[in-house]
C-alpha cells in the first residue's frame, strides 16, 4: 500500500512515480539557525539535510532518484517518498555517505550532484570512494573517513562512528556524530546490525539526538533493537528513519514508539516529517 500526502503549494511536477518538492533547497539556504542548535530536514530513507548556526550545510545519504527500482531480486523497491530536492539543485558544503549501498550512496544522485557543482566536498568510508569516482566527483573533492576520524567545518565537527555491516558486500559501514560549537550533537547511525559494541561506542559520544533505522530488514536494526540502542545511549531525542521508502523494506514507525514504551524509555520519540524542519537542541 502506498502512502498518500496532502500536497500543498510547494509540491509540483510529476517525477516518475513521485513528486518533486520545489523550494525546499531555497528554504534550507534561507533558514537562519539559532546559536546553540542544529536544523534538520528529513529527505526519506536515511537522507538528511543539516544546517549549523554559521550557515554550514551537510547532506547525509541523499537518495534523490528511483534507481533502486526495479530490483534485480524482484522486490518492490519503487520509491514511496517524494523527491524533496532535485539532485542537480542540492547545495551542501559537505555530502556524507555512510556506506556504498545504492539507497545511501546513490550513483544517480551523486552523478547529478557532481555535474551540478553545488556540493563542495564529498566524504565517506572505503567502499564509497569508488562510487564517488564513478559518479564523476573530482579527486580533489573526495575525502576518505572512518570511525573516530574527525572532520572540521567552521562551527561543526563530524566524527565517524562504528557500525556493524549488514552484508558482506560492503564491510565499511559507519555512522556520523555531528557536533555544533556550544550546542547539541546528533548521531546518524547509518545502516547497522545490532551488537553490544554499537551501544558502547555510541554512548561515548553522549549524543543529544539519534537518527536510527528501525526497519529490521536485511540485518538492519529492528524497532526493538533500535529501542534498546536508545535505552543504552540515553539521548534526549530518538528519531526513526529507514522505514518509509520501499514497500519491501519498511516498518510502521509506531512500532518503534511502542518498543520504547515497553523498555520504559519515555519522552524521547520524535517522528520526522518529510521536508519539514526539526530543531535539535541540547538536552
Amino acid at each position: 500500500m502506498r502512502y498518500s500526502w496532502a500536497l500543498g503549494p510547494r509540491w509540483s511536477t510529476h517525477y516518475q512515480h513521485g513528486w518533486i518538492m520545489t523550494g525546499l533547497m531555497a528554504e534550507i539556504t534561507a533558514t537562519p539557525v539559532a546559536k546553540g542548535t542544529l536544523a534538520l530536514w528529513f529527505l526519506g530513507q536515511n537522507g538528511w539535510m543539516i544546517k549549523s548556526p554559521a550557515g554550514k550545510v551537510l547532506a547525509v545519504d541523499p537518495y534523490l532518484s528511483n534507481s533502486c527500482h526495479p530490483s534485480r531480486r524482484g522486490l518492490d523497491l519503487d520509491r514511496r517518498v517524494p523527491i524533496l530536492v532535485t539532485p542537480e539543485a542540492l547545495e551542501a558544503d559537505l555530502l556524507l555517505c555512510t556506506h556504498s549501498h545504492k539507497d545511501h550512496a546513490d550513483p544517480a544522485t551523486l552523478c547529478a550532484c557532481a555535474r551540478g557543482g553545488r556540493v563542495k566536498a564529498f566524504a565517506g568510508p572505503g567502499d564509497t570512494q569508488a562510487v564517488f569516482a564513478a559518479a564523476g566527483v573530482a579527486e580533489s573533492q573526495r575525502g576518505l573517513t572512518w570511525p573516530n576520524h574527525e572532520i572540521f567545518l567552521e562551527d561543526l565537527k563530524v566524527t565517524g562512528t562504528f557500525a556493524l555491516p549488514t552484508d558482506a558486500g560492503d564491510l565499511t559501514h559507519m555512522g556520523f556524530v555531528i557536533q555544533v560549537d556550544g550546542g547539541p550533537s546528533l548521531w546518524i547511525t547509518g545502516d547497522t546490525a545490532w551488537c553490544d559494541l554499537l551501544a558502547e561506542a555510541g554512548a561515548r559520544h553522549q549524543p543529544d539526538a539519534i537518527c536510527l533505522p528501525i526497519n529490521g530488514g536485511y540485518a538492519n536494526l529492528s524497532h526493538w533493537d533500535a529501542a534498546e540502542l536508545v535505552r543504552r545511549v540515553a539521548p534526549a531525542q530518538a528519531i526513526p528513519c529507514h522505514w518509509d521508502m520501499f514497500a519491501d523494506n519498511s516498518c510502521p514507525p509506531h512500532l518503534f514508539e511502542a518498543s520504547l514504551k515497553v523498555k520504559e524509555v519515555r519522552g524521547v520519540y520524535r517522528l520526522p516529517e518529510h521536508g519539514r524542519k526539526m530543531v535539535i537542541e541540547p538536552r
